[in-house]
C-alpha cells in the first residue's frame, strides 16, 4: 500500500450542495426551496415568531449572573488524596502542593488553583499547600492531624442578622441601661 492509495470509506464525504446552477444540476431556478411564499426569501425566523404574541423568550424574566473572569479551580476529594497516598504517589511525610498533584497524576490540570472538596475520608496526616479548600475539607485535613494552607479564605457564614417590623405585637427587648434604672 503507497500513500497515494489511501482515500475515505465511501460515503465518508459528501461534496457540498451548489444550488442555483442551471436545470441539469437538479437545483436550479428555485435552489430547491420551492415556489413563492417566506420560507423562500431569506431572512426568515419563523421558529422564534409567535405570530405577533409576544415570544416565549421574551415573556420569562431573566435571571442569574456568571463572572466572567471568575476563577476556574479544579476540584479534588479528600477520598482521592488519600487513594493517591495509600497508592504511594504523594509522600504524605512532605508538603502536598498543588505541582506535586500535577506531577503525581492525581489532577490532570491546576488551572487557576486547586480546591479541595469534603467528600471521601481522609485518615493519613498531611500537610496541603492549595489554592482553596471548602470548610468541610479544611476541618476533615485538621482531624486527620494534618494542617493546611489555602491562598483563599473558605467562605465564612455570617449570622443572619433578625430585623423588627413595625406595628408586631412583640414588645421589644429591654436594653441594659434600662434594666438596670427599673431595679
Amino acid at each position: 500500500m503507497n500513500i497515494n492509495d489511501l482515500s475515505d470509506n465511501q460515503g465518508a464525504r459528501r461534496a457540498r450542495k451548489r444550488v442555483g446552477r442551471g436545470p441539469g444540476s437538479g437545483l436550479g431556478k428555485t435552489a430547491g426551496r420551492g415556489m413563492k411564499g417566506q420560507k423562500s426569501r431569506s431572512g426568515v425566523a419563523i421558529k422564534g415568531f409567535e405570530g405577533g404574541q409576544m415570544p416565549l423568550y421574551r415573556r420569562l424574566p431573566k435571571r442569574g449572573f456568571t463572572p466572567p473572569n471568575r476563577a476556574r479551580l479544579t476540584e479534588l476529594t479528600l477520598g482521592r488524596l488519600q487513594i493517591a497516598i495509600d497508592a504511594k504517589k504523594l509522600d504524605a511525610g512532605s508538603a502536598i502542593t498543588e505541582d506535586a498533584l500535577v506531577a503525581a497524576g492525581v489532577v490532570r490540570r491546576k488551572l487557576d488553583g486547586v480546591r479541595l472538596l469534603a467528600s471521601g475520608e481522609l485518615t493519613a496526616k498531611v500537610s496541603l499547600e492549595l489554592t482553596s479548600a471548602t470548610r468541610g475539607a479544611v476541618a476533615a485535613v485538621e482531624k486527620a492531624g494534618g494542617s493546611i494552607t489555602v491562598s483563599v479564605e473558605p467562605n465564612v457564614k455570617t449570622p443572619r442578622t433578625v430585623r423588627t417590623v413595625p406595628g408586631n405585637d412583640a414588645a421589644p427587648a429591654k436594653s441594659d441601661a434600662a434594666e438596670e434604672s427599673t431595679e
